[in-house]
């Protein structure tokens, strides 16, 4: 089991308050471990669902779930969806591509300054682009 200092656990709660988010026990918990050291995470609901009982806290991961899809509803992360079946969860809340990496299944951010999207295709009549999202898929070069 491990140790969350007080300092995580104030940060986590301060997460929460700045998206009005109600500061229930498992709330703080998931909230620390995600932003507690400080540094942007991009989690899946099961990663998160393991780190939390590893640091002794019971939740479901129904719960964990429940729980990431109110930190997004609430404007404190994002989802992002790498296909139909796997959803990262992503701290950074900054406009920013992802490299997926196909050999472990990670997301890591990818470097947003050498991304550059000329243009966009005019969104249908009534609708207007609310995001784009970009996820670089890499995987090892075949060896020749």
């Amino acid at each position: 089991m491990t140790q969350i200092a007080e300092t995580e656990i104030r940060r986590g709660e301060a997460w929460l308050a700045h998206g009005g988010v109600r500061p229930t026990r498992q709330r703080v918990t998931l909230a620390t471990l995600l932003v507690g050291d400080g540094h942007d995470r991009h989690v899946t609901a099961e990663s998160l669902f393991d780190a939390a009982r590893d640091a002794g806290e019971k939740v479901s991961l129904a719960t964990v779930y429940n729980t990431l899809r109110a930190f997004c509803q609430a404007g404190l992360m994002q989802e992002v969806t790498v296909d139909g079946s796997r959803s990262y969860f992503d701290t950074n809340m900054d406009e920013h591509p992802h490299f997926f990496w196909e050999d472990n299944g990670a997301l890591t951010d990818a470097p947003a300054h050498e991304l550059k999207i000329q243009s966009l295709p005019q969104p249908p009549e009534g609708m207007e682009i609310a995001s784009v999202d970009v996820v670089i898929r890499l995987r090892p070069k075949a060896k020749h």
